[in-house]
């Protein structure tokens, strides 16, 4: 795995819209963070632009990224927001002098596209907190510190309460997934998941139980799921039933999925759609660690 230089104090960072639109004053408001920890900051031409629910046409979010991807003088491109669109803007990429000089991304949620995508080529990135998430209560937030700290070389460790559905055990593997849904979207495409041998991070916001359930199905019925030697899982957020209840909470539909299996699950990690919203190194070797009393995330690196 090839982990990206990490940043100074002087470094460029390029924010881009790939997917939904955004709220131009929250994006400026977080350039305004950045520039606080000493950075530049650069704003894609497109990333304020609306055409329906995305941030301009595919290939003005595509062009704003490719301008960032080639130029030399970023050091990171932290994602405006996710929304709906990356995979549309990924088709039209050209990644070919990224791969030359890589560089960190940082994102979640639809960013799970491009996560995916550089796992696949052997390049690490970050799912991190993005401009909505750098302050909380009117100051920068504990999640948008520690994903500053990583993008300056410092390599997080985490440790969390046991949870009841967690399953005890240790194991190691490089992590990989994102958002449950772009995971599940991706299925049967050039980005799907390469299970075997690592460990599986997993967070959803606003889905159905049921959606859930067919979603974890999948990845039973087609073999990802026994294949893994780990399970981690976020943040669940805003789930919901239908006018007929379907009967279990997220983390149970998430632990009856995996009951077949004995490697460990941690559940309770602090990283998706709401506060806190921990940074992760995807594509980072992990020891995961469950114990009776709490659980450990450690990065190899």
């Amino acid at each position: 795995m090839i982990y990206p230089p990490y940043l100074k104090v002087g470094d460029k960072i390029a924010i881009v819209s790939p997917a939904g639109k955004v709220n131009p004053e929250i994006v400026k408001h977080g350039a305004e963070r950045l520039r606080e920890e000493g950075f530049e900051v650069e704003i894609g031409e497109h990333a304020f632009t609306e055409t329906g629910i995305f941030a301009g046409t595919d290939v003005e979010r595509a062009g704003d990224m490719q301008k960032a991807l080639d130029d030399g003088s970023v050091k990171a491109i932290i994602f405006a927001r996710g929304g709906y669109g990356s995979l549309r803007t990924q088709q039209l990429l050209d990644w070919s002098n990224f791969m030359q000089q890589p560089k960190w991304l940082v994102g979640f949620s639809d960013i799970t596209v491009f996560h995916a995508f550089l796992y696949q080529r052997g390049i690490a990135s970050v799912h991190g907190v993005m401009p909505a998430f750098f302050d909380q209560n009117g100051v920068p937030s504990e999640s948008f510190r520690l994903t500053i700290d990583l993008l300056k070389g410092k390599t997080p460790w985490f440790k969390e309460a046991n949870h009841p559905l967690n399953r005890n055990g240790e194991a190691s593997g490089k992590l990989i997934g994102g958002n449950l849904s772009i995971v599940y979207s991706l299925r049967g495409t050039p980005l799907d998941l390469s299970p075997e041998g690592n460990i599986l991070f997993i967070e959803d916001l606003s889905e159905y139980h049921y959606h859930l359930d067919r979603m974890m199905m999948n990845l039973k019925t087609s073999g990802v799921l026994e294949q893994l030697k780990g399970l981690v899982v976020g943040h669940f957020s805003d789930m919901k039933d239908g006018d007929t209840a379907y009967g279990k909470e997220a983390a149970e539909i998430i632990r009856e999925a995996v009951d077949d299996y004995d490697y460990p699950v941690m559940f309770g990690f602090p990283a998706g759609h709401v506060m806190p919203n921990y940074p992760l190194i995807m594509g980072a070797q992990i020891q995961l660690s469950v114990g009776e009393k709490e659980s450990r995330l450690n990065f190899q690196l």
